[in-house]
């Protein structure tokens, strides 16, 4: 069993969680703009681009990884962000496999290195059904971060086409999802929730 074998259902029973469903958990969010107006034009060209590819592979490297690019820039590189990276926690239950995309508060980028903040899922079309896998990596990161004695209170998760970001947040036991599908462009809010995330102080 892995990641990818969760199913909601799975991932609520087996981990006891409370669901709460369509709860927008962001404050008036600040846009940010990027470091680079280039961003906006690779990002305008590559849309039409990936979706008529229509693998996740397209999606994750035409879009999904530019803006976590971007992000490190604008935070400085007081952050890591890791794509396909083995994230084994726990096997026994399940909390085994390959996250999509990893980021972590560390600045360290040759491993991963508590703590983990936000996991990213990229799905072809199907956002929904991603929600699952997402939670379960989300609490693979919240045990990682327990085990290395670096504990926060909120992991924070998304589920993207690359086009369209729906967010989650588990803290505790409690995995908050927010319905509202979020579009790539224009880029500057998807910007403003991803470095929000990344802040200590989010919660």
């Amino acid at each position: 069993m892995a990641y990818s074998d969760f199913t909601l259902r799975r991932v609520k029973e087996q981990f006891g969680l409370t669901l709460i469903e369509g709860v927008c958990f962001f404050p008036e969010i600040q846009a940010v703009e990027p470091t680079t107006p280039y961003l906006i034009d690779i990002l305008q060209e590559s849309l039409p681009l990936a979706i008529s590819m229509g693998s996740e592979k397209a999606r994750s490297e035409l879009l999904i990884s530019p803006v976590l690019f971007e992000l490190r820039r604008i935070m400085n590189r007081q952050m890591s962000f890791f794509s396909g990276e083995e994230f084994t926690v726990d096997a026994e239950n399940g909390l085994n496999g390959v996250c999509d995309f990893l980021l972590s508060r560390s600045s360290e980028q040759l491993m991963v290195e508590a703590p983990a903040v936000v996991i990213v899922e990229a799905k072809k079309d199907n956002i929904k059904g991603g929600f699952g896998q997402c939670i379960a990596e989300m609490i693979a990161a919240q045990k990682f971060n327990d085990n290395a004695q670096k504990s926060i209170d909120i992991i924070f998760g998304a589920v993207t086409t690359g086009n369209s970001w729906t967010f989650l947040k588990l803290e505790g036991k409690t995995v908050t999802i927010d319905l509202t599908e979020y579009r790539l462009l224009p880029i500057q809010q998807l910007l403003g929730i991803l470095v929000w995330m990344m802040e200590p102080d989010a919660v």
